[in-house]
């Protein structure tokens, strides 16, 4: 009778745990739901941006509201540091990520020229008559030929040396016959010989010839050489001092280097230099820089280096192209600078952007920061801020780095202020007489953008040409305040025509468009439209390796003058600047107009 109770307490207990395990199921059924709410809710919350827009950042996919393109999930790593982007092993490799130390530059440096070989122009002579006459006979014929100082180089057929000759024979038969007649008398006679041996002297006869009457008298080289010129040609008539030949001494030859003129202040006298050029690829030629042109050429902007090289075993012919290292010199006793490679920063106007890699790092990360360089030595650039010895720098896949933070709005390069940004510039009043002198000035930009955006080299080079005549053409007497602020601007543009109408390519003529463009926006910003239409200011935003540059054109559709016929809509229209307006710059990343990117 015992067991009955305890067996029925027993089925009591399993019946109870059986109900707590169907409540507790029951309770995460009710439960589940939510979570699954929860979890729709987060997905729905994901941030979605606009590769080319970063700065919209919408909570679901669909259009970018400026340039209509595709919205792209953000992607972890949004509430990371805004200027740190953060890649996996697997898109480190993809992108081929190499980095580098920031490390101290060698003693010294090297700076790389480009020069041409030519002829030393202190051992340039001239071979030439002493007397007028007829050349019946060359016995030098081409040039290359050696020549050797008192050597015959040609048969001159003169009247007047001819005369003189039969006039000195005559005086001393005179001589001869007065040798027994009165002292007066026979001095006459000594003077008049003497006379006529002067005469045939200053007339280039030889003193073997000059005891016989001859109708030729023989050219002599006064000194030796290389014949680099044959002026005169057998038969022609050639006065007295006029060049028969050119010779010159190639045992030493001049190396004329074109360096620019951020390179000069590192060029000094006496500094060493290795040539070489492509026709003897394994030899190397030494020399010195013996001058450094102090004019710099307005067109160019270089000055011309000369370096003299040793040419006794005359392996080297003038007018070869020659590549020359210069071993620069610090001069100082200072530790040498740090430096980067000239592949690892990115700029953007006079800024330099830079990606250093975050040590001890879970994942591959890289912060971009903001560094100040010095003037490029060689392959390599000086560090003066911004990194330690040490740092690792990217020196190849900076630019996906940089388009990946862009993509999750981080502080990249495309939203980096320029230098030029930073300097506003107040407006100054006009007249109606100042904005139609002016007029031409933007007229001929616009012609020259137009060239530019159909790819026609030839054309921008004539337009550049036109836009240094329409500056020219501008000098206004008046506002005095107007006046002032146009010069500075009119020599910064026709600087930068001169240099685009002397551009080798269409690439060099946009570099000098994008500064010829900064000085018509100045221009704009200052003085307003001067024109009776409405002009447009336009945004490139990849005009140079994913640099942005702007413009002024007429119509209301982007026409890139930068990208061409290959991404002819690439850009955005930020302002209409109606005719007497000022143009006003937006605020960074805005614009007034949607952007447009396209082929065609």
């Amino acid at each position: 009778m015992e067991t009955k109770p305890t067996t029925v307490g027993r089925i009591l207990r399993s019946l109870a745990v059986l109900l707590v395990v169907l409540a507790a199921f029951a309770i995460g059924l009710w439960t589940a739901a939510p979570a699954d709410e929860t979890q729709s809710g987060v997905g729905e919350t994901e941030i979605w941006t606009c590769s080319m827009h970063p700065q919209i950042q919408l909570p679901e996919p669909g259009s970018c509201p400026i340039c209509g393109m595709d919205l792209i999930p953000l992607g972890e790593g949004s509430e990371a540091a805004p200027n740190r982007v953060t890649i996996s092993e697997r898109a480190k490799a993809l992108a081929r990520i190499r980095t580098t130390p920031v490390h101290r530059a060698q003693e010294g440096g090297e700076l790389r020229l480009l020069g041409r070989l030519d002829y030393d122009e202190t051992t340039v002579r001239t071979i030439s008559p002493w007397t007028d006459g007829r050349i019946d006979r060359l016995f030098v014929r081409s040039e290359g030929a050696e020549v050797k100082r008192g050597q015959a180089v040609a048969a001159l057929y003169s009247r007047e040396a001819y005369a003189a000759q039969k006039e000195l024979i005559g005086a001393r038969r005179q001589v001869e016959r007065l040798k027994d007649a009165l002292p007066v008398s026979r001095r006459a006679a000594a003077e008049a010989l003497d006379a006529a041996e002067t005469r045939l002297q200053l007339l280039g006869v030889s003193p073997k010839s000059i005891n016989r009457a001859s109708r030729h008298v023989s050219v002599v080289a006064p000194y030796g050489g290389t014949v680099i010129e044959q002026v005169a040609r057998e038969g022609a008539h050639v006065e007295s001092g006029q060049p028969i030949f050119r010779i010159a001494d190639l045992d030493r030859l001049w190396v004329q280097l074109d360096a620019y003129e951020g390179d000069l202040p590192r060029i000094k006298l006496g500094l060493p230099v290795e040539l070489e050029v492509a026709s003897l690829p394994d030899q190397t030629f030494e020399g010195r820089v013996d001058f450094i042109d102090p004019v710099v050429s307005t067109t160019t902007r270089t000055a011309r280096v000369r370096v003299v090289v040793d040419n006794r075993e005359r392996n080297l012919r003038a007018g070869m192209f020659a590549d020359a290292v210069i071993r620069t010199e610090d001069g100082t006793e200072q530790a040498p600078p740090l430096v980067i490679p000239d592949s690892a920063p990115l700029f953007t106007g006079k800024r330099s952007l830079v990606y250093v890699e975050v040590p001890k790092s879970s994942e591959p990360t890289y912060e971009a920061r903001e560094v100040s360089l010095g003037a490029r030595v060689g392959h390599h650039y000086p560090v003066l801020s911004g990194l330690r010895e040490g740092e690792r720098v990217v020196m190849q896949g900076a630019f996906v780095l940089d388009s990946d933070l862009q993509i999750r709005g981080g502080r990249s390069m495309m939203f980096m202020p320029d230098d030029r940004e930073r300097q506003p510039t107040a407006a100054v009043e006009v007249d109606e007489a100042f904005r139609r002198g002016m007029a031409p000035v933007v007229e001929a930009y616009l012609a020259l953008r137009d060239g530019l955006a159909r790819d026609d080299l030839e054309a921008t080079r004539k337009h550049y040409a036109a836009l240094v005549d329409a500056v020219e053409g501008f000098a206004p007497s008046a506002p005095a305040a107007a006046k002032k602020a146009w010069s500075p601007m009119a020599k910064q543009l026709r600087a930068a025509a001169l240099r685009g109408g002397t551009a080798s390519d269409l690439a060099q003529a946009r570099q000098v468009f994008e500064e010829t463009s900064a000085v018509v926006l100045d221009v704009m910003r200052r003085f307003g439209n001067p024109l009776e239409d409405a002009l447009h200011v336009a945004t490139c935003p990849m005009a140079f390796s994913g640099r942005a540059a702007s413009w002024v054109q007429r119509s209301d559709t982007v026409d890139n003058p930068y990208q061409g016929k290959k991404m002819l809509r690439c850009g955005s229209i930020d302002a209409e600047v109606a005719p007497a307006a000022r143009w006003e710059e937006a605020p960074e990343g805005q614009s007034s107009q949607p952007h447009q990117h396209g082929g065609h």
